[in-house]
């Protein structure tokens, strides 16, 4: 019997605070640095975006995420055998303990079940569901809960409006199990370090203190430039491993990011935009936590169906991105 990997649960989370573009331009005004809702809505498509609260850490926010999607796979912390969690901002600088660690202690999980982080920014969750994917398809993983979760906003530089106003905070997760349905249908992922300086957190640390700068850093129009031309790519890639055409994407769900460079996506795929799930305008870039964020909000409102088939993609820092395509 062939095994494949299904998804059975999603879920996510957003912290409380809510803020709109009319508050960042006034906060931002009280520095002497201009901007508007206009502005902002014109080149990235977002209208409002979530922080976390200071005592709120990327594992906080992945596990309410976290505990959504077992409700709704109806498994427990101990049913899973694997934790992977996508993130730019651990929880710990340095990177260790791991995320994960610190979510499957939060969840109260005691079966020793692994644990690990997945660090490729924005295209993590795709990375992660991939690692996921193939795990359980070798028979070594069983049930594996997959997160992303940021906070950004710990990394911005609210003197700079270029990138201050496009990131916000979050977590989607989901449960993948084995199955002898088909479930992800392809993946593909890919890297080029040749372009890693266009996005980055350029700060190292040297003799006890960060060297540089630790906030992020995005040349945009390389970014913009590279990301419309691999996500169309890539999703032919997935596409065509799969034996399928486009025309068989019910549900397009693309990184988050800007809604130029989705829509821009969508048309290139030859998909109607009432086909892109859109969750951009209200909650923001949240890099790693965009994709499950938006394909958690469009199962619970009914739009993604059993049986759906949906193409998720990602672009991020590295150079890194990729694609999942998925029969729900």
């Amino acid at each position: 019997m062939t095994l494949y990997s299904k998804i059975i649960g999603t879920g996510s989370y957003l912290p409380e605070k809510r803020v709109t573009n009319e508050d960042l331009t006034a906060q931002l005004a009280a520095k002497g640095i201009e901007t508007s809702d206009d502005w902002i809505v014109s080149r990235s498509g977002i209208s409002a975006r979530h922080y976390a609260e200071p005592e709120q850490a990327s594992s906080d926010l992945a596990v309410h995420a976290a505990r959504k999607a077992l409700e709704m796979a109806g498994l427990q912390p101990d049913d899973i055998d694997l934790i992977i969690v996508a993130s730019s901002t651990p929880d710990f600088f340095g990177s260790f303990p791991s995320t994960a660690c610190i979510v499957q202690r939060k969840l109260g999980q005691t079966n020793h079940g692994a644990a690990v982080d997945v660090q490729a920014v924005c295209s993590g969750f795709v990375y992660a569901v991939s690692t996921a994917d193939a795990f359980i398809k070798a028979g070594v993983h069983k049930n594996v809960l997959v997160i992303g979760a940021e906070v950004f906003s710990r990394i911005l530089n609210f003197e700079d409006r270029t990138t201050c106003v496009l990131f916000g905070d979050g977590a989607g997760a989901i449960v993948m199990t084995g199955s002898d349905e088909p479930g992800i249908l392809a993946t593909k992922l890919h890297a080029d370090g040749r372009h890693a300086d266009i996005l980055s957190v350029p700060g190292s640390l040297a003799g006890g203190a960060v060297a540089g700068s630790s906030y992020l850093y995005m040349d945009g129009p390389a970014v913009f430039k590279l990301a419309v031309t691999v996500l169309e790519k890539v999703a032919h890639e997935a596409l065509d491993h799969a034996g399928m055409s486009a025309s068989q994407i019910d549900w397009l769900i693309p990184h988050q990011a800007n809604i130029r460079i989705m829509n821009g996506t969508a048309k290139k795929l030859g998909l109607p935009l009432e086909k892109m799930v859109v969750t951009v305008d209200q909650h923001g870039n949240t890099s790693a936590a965009s994709i499950p964020l938006a394909l958690d909000q469009a199962v619970r409102d009914g739009r993604v169906k059993k049986g759906d088939n949906v193409m998720m993609e990602g672009v991020g820092g590295g150079f890194t991105w990729g694609a999942v395509l998925a029969r729900m």
